[in-house]
């Protein structure tokens, strides 16, 4: 059961938006960020929601690493490609760009696809393929990042935890929607675990020395300093469990996101400079597209995509388990339990929030005071 205050998604939209625009975010732009760090507590994935927006985004603005005013170049346009230079500024926002002019030329050809490079942490993956959702589209996207993953047989974390992301219309209610890591776990609940002082389960991590490690506030210090590495999906440092399927997964979204858009990648982006400075992260994303309408049409695909989800959903039970999930079905249910009640806040954010809006004097006043 939930204990949490809640606060509506009005008043902390509002706050994020003015808490952005505080730190020099142009407001449009600040509109787009708090949307998708909302959509990210509306689905229940808290590691990216309001429990980041302050030491992902506010606290790089002040620190230097994260520029409030996104420039936007157009490094490349074609009638089905884009690639664009974010020049280190607000990664939602160039990807909101890209993504519209990826659905405009989707609309015209039938697939288009765009690559990103010196670019900021861009929020939940699937904010942006479901905005291709929305247009009867199918939307997939995958981002590199600051080094996390051993390769298998490896204790050095080198990839990013880089999320592989697909969303699909359906004639459901909800979307076919698959946002996932990489690695077993992702940096983002490492630091949701921190905050409520929980340990990290073991298996999940591995120290340099190929031990489990499970203290969340350490493996933090140890993923920066190189001491310690996130197993990839299936399990490190050996083969057994078949890491190798998550090692390769992470590998395709490390190069797609750096090699279509001749970007940087792996220890590149560790977000600090040879001797420990702040530097700019200069991650990569990639997106792509698909029109249904010009393969069998938009509702011979929804009726097909819905009829699998609907297969699998119905298909035999486990002992001990009474219902079937598909992709995206568990985010839409958090949706229906939060949309009246709003958005729940743990302490640690409540700091945080606190903290912005008496450094900024900000007219808020929250239900949790």
């Amino acid at each position: 059961m939930e204990t949490r205050p809640y606060v509506s998604w009005e008043l902390m939209n509002s706050f994020l938006i003015d808490a952005f625009k505080a730190y020099g975010v142009p407001e449009d732009d600040a509109a787009i960020c708090a949307d998708v760090l909302l959509q990210s507590d509306r689905f229940g994935i808290e590691s990216h929601g309001c429990n980041r927006f302050k030491p992902i985004y506010i606290d790089r603005i002040v620190k230097g690493t994260l520029k409030p005013v996104t420039e936007i170049e157009i490094v490349k346009d074609t009638p089905t490609t884009v690639v664009i230079d974010a020049h280190d500024g607000m990664g939602m926002v160039a990807s909101h760009k890209m993504m519209e002019m990826l659905i405009e030329k989707a609309g015209k050809y039938g697939m288009a696809g765009g690559a990103i490079r010196n670019s900021t942490h861009y929020g939940i993956a699937g904010y942006w393929p479901l905005m291709a959702v929305k247009k009867g589209m199918i939307g997939i996207t995958g981002t590199n990042a600051r080094p996390s993953i051993a390769p298998t047989f490896g204790v050095e974390n080198m990839l990013g935890t880089n999320p592989l992301t697909f969303s699909m219309p359906t004639d459901e209610e909800f979307p076919f929607f698959l946002d996932c890591a990489t690695s077993i776990v992702q940096r983002g609940k490492i630091e949701y675990y921190a905050r409520i002082g929980k340990d990290t389960p073991a298996g999940m991590v591995v120290s340099r020395s190929g031990e489990t490690v499970t203290d969340s506030n350490q493996i933090l210090k140890d993923l920066v300093d190189g001491n310690a590495a996130l197993a990839p999906l299936g399990g490190g440092p050996g083969d057994e469990m078949c890491g190798y399927k998550g090692y390769g997964y992470a590998t395709v979204v490390e190069i797609l996101s750096a090699a279509l858009a001749g970007g940087p990648f792996m220890k590149a982006l560790t977000g600090v400079d040879e001797n420990g400075n702040p530097q700019m992260y200069h991650l990569g994303h990639f997106f792509f597209v698909i029109n249904p309408e010009f393969f069998m049409g938009l509702d011979t695909f929804k009726k097909i995509a819905g009829d699998i989800c609907r297969a699998l959903r119905a298909s035999a039970k486990a002992p001990g388990y009474d219902r079937i999930y598909t992709a995206g079905e568990k985010e839409f249910i958090i949706w229906q339990e939060r949309r009246e009640k709003g958005v729940p806040v743990g302490e640690a954010v409540q700091k945080e929030i606190l903290k912005v809006r008496d450094e900024k004097k900000l007219p808020y006043t929250f239900p949790f005071e």
